[in-house]
């Protein structure tokens, strides 16, 4: 009787093994859906960026470039409405790390603004956050660029001088392209936040843990389809 109790606990207790292990390796599955559009998410991003570089007239000063801590790109935000507007946008943000970039961890932007407008418009916005205090709003659940974190307009060109008051001050620099002109914009009132369903999706895990200093995803790691946002930005700057 001992040794039948015995043997169906033993038989119960790898039952319970085996349940908790397909489930953890359920758990765990990526979703190629996901990893569709986190594809075109950074190959829209990393071709924004490309393209705003290319024009070195008109392109981020390298000064500056070279001291962002974090790049963002939202390509293709939507803004429209009458009398009161709103913007709508889905982009990449990567972290500085040892050689590089890290992994792109996906985000929204989003936020009101009232005024006489009417019709719609698609823009590009490129943040860069300068400092581990704009960072730590990277790691929140969300992040008001002009509430908790300050952006200025930044210069543009290769003879802009990044020496400023306001800009060496500044946690984000902020910039925009609308129907082809690059220009620093202030911009107030823009929240952005994890997209995490999209992280957890390609990475199973989340946007504040990508980056997080000695993340563990590495550029080998992450899925080779998200690769080019990252590799894009080190074609630009990277520190030795």
């Amino acid at each position: 009787m001992k040794r039948a109790f015995e043997f169906n606990r033993v038989i119960a207790g790898a039952i319970i093994s085996l349940a908790i292990f397909a489930g953890a390796a359920h758990a765990q599955k990526t979703d190629p859906k996901k990893i569709a559009e986190a594809s075109r998410d950074a190959q829209k991003a990393a071709d924004s960026f490309t393209e705003i570089m290319n024009v070195p007239e008109r392109a981020i000063p390298q000064s500056l470039l070279d001291k962002a801590e974090a790049i963002a790109v939202f390509p293709g935000v939507i803004k429209a409405g009458f009398i009161v507007g709103g913007r709508g946008g889905h982009g990449m943000i990567s972290r500085r790390v040892k050689g590089g970039w890290s992994a792109p961890a996906a985000f929204d932007l989003g936020g009101g603004s009232v005024g006489l407008q009417i019709g719609a418009s698609k823009t590009d916005f490129v943040l860069l956050f300068m400092n581990d205090d704009a960072l730590g709003g990277l790691l929140k659940d969300k992040f008001e660029i002009g509430g908790e974190g300050s952006a200025v307009a930044g210069p543009v060109g290769r003879t802009a001088s990044a020496s400023t008051d306001a800009l060496l001050r500044a946690g984000i620099i902020s910039y925009s392209r609308s129907k082809g002109l690059f220009a620093g914009l202030e911009i107030k009132g823009v929240v952005i936040k994890p997209d995490d369903d999209e992280n957890m999706a390609v990475y199973r895990t989340r946007a504040h843990e990508l980056l997080l200093p000695g993340s563990a995803m590495t550029l080998a790691k992450m899925p080779a389809s998200v690769r080019i946002f990252p590799r894009t930005l080190a074609r630009y700057s990277t520190r030795h």
